[in-house]
């Protein structure tokens, strides 16, 4: 079997830590010994093992790894954080050979741990399905590269390319556009991110919980932008659910699980500075049109997903615009949902 097919299995398994690992990246490792696999594993939980650790325990004849292949698909790291260095156990078993899929973008490995089993005299082979290795920690290597976290829009428009109705009454319900089970997709692409921001009209609007309760996972931050600090107090995003940052003009402060960030200009690179100092590392931007509007006339976005529902409008909120084709579309439902990316 090829070096590839392998490390497709290395990146399968790896998408299985995708809700538990953050901020670590998701990685994941096949041992073959005679083209078997003998041992495979990921990293399942952050702070907890690496998924070579978890690969190499699983193989019950440890002899055979001084005659085996690892695979992983991201470089194995040499410095010590909450867990010890891959490289020091790889070199501890004998392993011979490491094929890895692409280089770790955090400089206290990036080209460390490479250099490291090739000075210990271990065959090294990099590369192998780089893009697809890439895209799997797509949010990690943004993280690093560009310094800020990886951003994805979101929402649904109706047919006629409506975000809203226009809303006289205070006390009017939502005026949904995507179907039920559409909306549960929704809450599974929350639950995959760190964090999930909106604007102060959204939050007074529709009183979101921005929670995952109809998937499960954990809850992502919660962040709302509200310059004058205008949003009450007793509205759903202010429950003990999830933490919640409001980043605003007037106030620094910090109370249970509620931290105000005062800024002088609420702009998308402000946030996304901040953000970036606290290590997080993803954020989904959900609503509403100003401010999805803003992520865009900024190129301040990586990927969007905009889902089309079935129903008209025919006046009210316009929907954002993306000058671009997008990469994919798919029905779900009875709605369509178009994929963009930006690079």
């Amino acid at each position: 079997m090829s070096d590839e097919i392998y490390m497709r299995r290395c990146i399968d398994l790896a998408l299985k830590g995708i809700r538990e690992v953050a901020p670590n990246p998701m990685v994941g490792c096949v041992i073959v010994h005679k083209g078997k696999i003998i041992g495979e594993g990921y990293h399942e939980t952050y702070g907890k093992a690496h998924a070579e650790v978890n690969a190499i325990n699983q193989v019950s004849d440890k002899e055979l790894l001084k005659q085996a292949k690892l695979y992983v698909s991201l470089e194995p790291c040499t410095h010590k954080g909450k867990t010890k260095p891959c490289t020091d156990l790889i070199l501890k078993h004998e392993i011979p050979e490491v094929i890895i899929g692409v280089k770790d973008p955090n400089p206290k490995v990036s080209g460390k741990g490479i250099e490291k089993l090739k000075k210990a005299g271990v065959k090294v082979k990099v590369k192998v399905l780089e893009d697809l290795c890439f895209e799997v920690n797509k949010r990690f290597f943004t993280f690093f590269q560009k310094q800020r976290p990886y951003v994805i829009l979101k929402w649904a428009q109706t047919r006629d390319g409506y975000l809203d109705k226009i809303r006289d009454d205070e006390e009017q319900k939502i005026n949904w556009i995507s179907a039920p089970e559409t909306q549960t997709i929704v809450h599974k692409w929350r639950s995959e991110e760190q964090s999930i921001l909106v604007g102060r009209n959204t939050i007074i609007n529709d009183n979101p919980s921005l929670t995952v309760r109809e998937y499960g996972g954990k809850n992502p931050i919660r962040i709302v932008i509200d310059s004058q600090l205008q949003i009450s107090g007793s509205l759903n995003i202010y429950s003990e659910e999830a933490p919640t940052l409001v980043f605003n003009r007037v106030k620094n402060e910090k109370t249970n699980n509620i931290e105000y960030i005062k800024i002088n200009e609420t702009s998308t690179k402000n946030i996304l500075d901040e953000l970036y100092k606290r290590g997080i590392q993803s954020v989904f931007v959900e609503g509403g049109s100003r401010t999805l509007q803003y992520f865009i006339i900024d190129n301040a976005w990586d990927e969007a997903r905009v889902i089309v529902g079935q129903n008209t409008f025919s006046e009210g909120y316009k929907a954002p615009v993306i000058n671009r084709i997008p990469i994919h579309s798919r029905t779900f439902g009875k709605d369509i949902i178009h994929y963009f990316k930006r690079r």
